[in-house]
């Protein structure tokens, strides 16, 4: 028996589903940001049954109008190039005013989240007919890469007694299913980034993305797709205010709020944003939406954004080592903990004081987060890691959603100590709570895991 034999007996209930009380869709910049990524692929069939394939994702507007400019998309091989408005469901087109502004006379495919029950015919103000085509649940769900629900309570479940008495050898070798089915999972997301922005844009996305765990994931997943590596290496000397500036964190009287001995560096900063403020300033909607409120001081957004600025000119290096073959965790590890700042290696905020200890812009226990979630699971999937290699991979420590598993699965926090050493054995326990514990309407009592741990011993 198999990991995924175990997870095909779960019955799926519908997915975000308003009238039945489901879980609601993302915000619609979160779901913006997914399409961007090319989380949900490229290949669809509009509502009237076109084939569609996203040729190329564009670039984000950030100002009035379509969500997406330069766009090129085939519907039954022909191709189409223009703008392409995303919106949550296939009303917001008219809802909008989309249908009479000519300033969406250029969108060439509607994307949306949820049909309308209506025959809704999507057009322009000169009544062009958009091509429409709806995500499905199953392309949304994935690429969420969440539960589709939060609530699973740390509390023993059934599966403790069966677990209990498994030989720690039979643990083991669900667990190893269990991280290789996350593995696989994982390194299919990144795929997907990298076919549609290329494999140093989708590593760059990925190290903004761990950077902000903590509440700015998001935040750090648009600030990299709208201030691209491409055009910060383009520009290194500008790079760091283009990041600071597309941000939104570098305001008028920024200078006035700082200590004197920060207003050089703010200064320089503004000089470069000022020149390049038009093209990459977002403002109202579209701004991003940073969480500044209950961080801990090294991990206030600020910082975050310095340590992704220090890594852009280092960047040769940091490719070299996260795509190494073989792929070795200790030297990236190393590397990222080791990068060092003028400013920022002894400051919190933009208007904080000068801090005598350094504080590290990279930590470990965040490389070894990057590392599980995207840089390994990619370098098995490419044969640059084996699973001995991967299954040695120590963690630091346990966080609060790795704990709640153990309990759930083990009993007690103590009980799952010995499986919380290891990135598989971390890896593993989340995919079990996420497959089972977080799948399960019932409280626990019709969840088929118990049961087929049985079989699986």
């Amino acid at each position: 028996m198999t990991y995924q034999f175990l997870t095909d007996l779960i019955w799926h209930p519908p997915l975000f589903l308003a009238e039945t009380g489901g879980q609601a869709l993302p915000t619609e910049l979160e779901l913006q940001a997914l399409w961007f990524a090319g989380a949900f692929g490229r290949d669809f069939r509009t509502t009237t049954g076109k084939k569609v394939r996203v040729v190329q994702f564009g670039e984000w507007n950030r100002g009035a109008g379509p969500d997406f400019g330069q766009v090129a998309v085939e519907v039954d091989g022909e191709l189409k190039t223009g703008a392409l408005e995303l919106d949550p469901e296939a009303k917001d087109w008219e809802l909008h005013g989309h249908d009479t502004n000519p300033a969406f006379g250029s969108v060439v495919l509607h994307v949306v989240f949820q049909a309308d029950s209506r025959r809704l015919f999507t057009r322009t103000f000169d009544h062009h007919e958009v091509p429409q085509v709806v995500v499905s649940e199953v392309q949304l769900s994935d690429a969420l890469s969440r539960p589709k629900r939060e609530v699973a309570i740390a509390h023993p479940g059934r599966c403790f007694s069966p677990l209990k008495g498994m030989p720690s050898g039979a643990v083991e070798r669900l667990f190893a299913e269990a991280a290789a089915h996350r593995a696989v999972l994982k390194a299919g997301r990144w795929l997907r980034v990298a076919d549609a922005h290329g494999r140093d844009a989708a590593l760059f996305q990925a190290t903004a993305e761990t950077l902000g765990y903590g509440g700015n994931s998001l935040a750090m997943r648009l600030l990299a797709q709208r201030a691209p590596l491409g055009v910060l290496r383009g520009d290194e000397g500008a790079a760091e205010a283009l990041l600071f500036g597309t941000a939104g964190f570098l305001s008028v009287d920024l200078h006035e709020k700082a200590p004197a001995d920060t207003r050089d560096y703010l200064r320089g900063l503004w000089d470069m944003w000022w020149r390049e403020r038009a093209s990459h300033e977002a403002a109202g909607e579209r701004a991003i939406p940073w969480k500044t409120h209950g961080q801990r001081p090294a991990n206030h957004p600020h910082r975050r954004v310095g340590a992704l600025a220090a890594l852009v000119r280092l960047w040769p290096t940091y490719r070299r080592l996260a795509f190494a073959t073989p792929f070795v965790a200790k030297p990236l590890v190393d590397f990222l903990h080791g990068i060092q700042h003028d400013f920022w290696s002894h400051r919190h905020t933009l208007t904080s004081s000068h801090a005598a200890q350094r504080v590290s812009l990279f930590g470990r226990s965040q490389a070894l987060e990057l590392i599980a979630n995207h840089l390994a699971p990619l370098a098995m999937h490419e044969d640059r890691m084996d699973q001995r290699a991967y299954h040695q991979l120590r963690n630091s420590a346990a966080n609060d959603k790795v704990k709640r598993c153990g309990i759930r699965l083990f009993g007690s926090s103590k009980a799952s100590l010995p499986w919380m050493r290891r990135v598989c054995h971390h890896q593993a326990l989340l995919q079990i709570y996420q497959d089972f514990c977080l799948e399960d309407f019932s409280g626990c009592h019709e969840c088929p895991f118990p049961e087929q741990l049985a079989q699986w011993r």
